[in-house]
């Protein structure tokens, strides 16, 4: 019989440090075993075969843990804190299950929450159910670091950087450790940068959360959240939360997003580099305002996210003049998709104020670019702004 040897050499290899991409196509894989495949297909299991003590078992029921579940777990630790293995991931079934478990577990009456007023929209429900337990909220823009002056008393400080959707950034250490030193814990929305483009928990927060739906699966066919943390400590009060709740992936979501996380690095490069493209064209053109991309080097979020980010991500946003002018260049796209998503490997974008629930203008668009080629996406920008300027 053939010795196995381990799918996880390029974690593991002593004094070897393997770039992004050999990390994503390696990550999260079991032992190598003769004859089996590289990657299991997903455990379909509401139960298992549980004799004797169920707190010795690995798996005991399926709302509790799976095996599919183990390996993305596994994956997305990797990537999030490479090397270390003290991290722990705890996936969700969606990007909003992961955030409200954290905000939700670890908030208790009296205590100071700092959210960022300018953060991803739900974000505001979620606000307004802490304080009808007792929470008080507060709240500061991420530019500036503006979060700093409401960090007296706060058990918890939550950031969002790059900030969705106006692409505001912060200084992630430097927020850190002014929360720590007044004793509150750290979370990081980690969802546009990707552990590719940022690993939150290296500069310091405790938490690092995504929605997994966006970049991380990139497809647009999975929802799916997670939260990294370096110790069990942390991990367990969220972990808790999504066995109370059940808000659970299935393990086909679980094993589509780990298939999928292969393609991370090749993806996410491609996007940011058609993403920079993009927010360069949009520049030249009379009719476009208030262009926002981290990448643009007189952006400015740039000199913070340059220290802090690998890569600045597919997200480019911007203002037209107006709310039908917005829809004519949207319905005038022919290689974007008009959606509310991002991070996938089609191109999409939308007029962010038929939510209501962002404080921008009415012609505000983000644009989600993939992989298509550069060139391609800017001619079709230029035609359709073009065609939108005709009425």
């Amino acid at each position: 019989m053939t010795e196995a040897k381990s799918a996880r050499a390029a974690q593991d290899a002593p004094g070897v440090r393997y770039g992004d991409g050999t990390r994503v196509v390696r990550a999260g894989l079991p032992d190598e075993e003769p004859y089996a495949p590289p990657m299991p297909g997903p455990v379909l299991a509401a139960h298992y075969h549980l004799p004797g003590d169920p707190s010795t078992a690995p798996y005991t029921y399926g709302r509790d843990n799976n095996p599919t579940w183990t390996g993305l777990e596994r994956a997305i630790g990797e990537l999030e804190a490479p090397g270390d293995e003290t991290v722990r991931t705890t996936v969700f079934a969606s990007g909003m299950a992961a955030i409200s478990a954290v905000l939700l577990s670890r908030a208790k009456p009296g205590d100071v929450v700092v959210l960022p007023s300018d953060g991803y929209n739900l974000l505001v429900p979620v606000r307004e159910r802490l304080e009808g337990w007792g929470v008080e909220v507060r709240t500061a823009p991420t530019g500036g670091d503006a979060q700093l002056e409401a960090l007296d008393g706060a058990s918890l400080l939550w950031i969002e950087s790059p900030s969705n959707p106006g692409l505001d950034v912060c200084d992630i250490r430097r927020l850190a450790d002014a929360a720590h030193e007044r004793g509150a814990l750290v979370a990081v929305d980690n969802t546009l940068a990707t552990p590719l483009g940022q690993r939150p928990l290296e500069l310091g927060a405790d938490y690092a959360v995504a929605s997994g739906t966006k970049a991380l699966t990139g497809h647009g066919d999975v929802l799916l959240g997670y939260v990294a943390c370096r110790s069990e400590e942390l991990a367990a009060p969220v972990r808790l939360w999504r066995k109370t709740v059940g808000a659970i992936p299935g393990p086909m979501e679980a094993w589509l997003a780990h298939r999928s996380l292969a393609t991370l690095e090749l993806r996410t490069a491609r996007q940011a580099a058609g993403a920079l493209a993009v927010a360069e064209a949009l520049r030249g053109r009379s009719e476009v305002s208030g262009v926002r991309h981290p990448g643009l080097p007189d952006d400015p979020a740039h000199e913070t996210a340059a220290r802090q980010m690998r890569r600045f991500g597919c997200v480019v946003s911007f203002t037209l003049p107006d709310k039908g002018f917005a829809e004519r260049f949207l319905a005038a796209l022919r290689l974007v998709g008009d959606a509310t998503s991002f991070g996938g490997v089609r191109s999409t974008a939308e007029r962010r104020g038929r939510w209501g629930g962002d404080d921008v203008p009415e012609g505000f668009v983000r644009m989600s670019v993939g992989v298509e080629d550069a060139a391609d996406l800017v001619a079709d920008v230029h035609a359709a702004l073009d065609a939108a300027a005709r009425g």
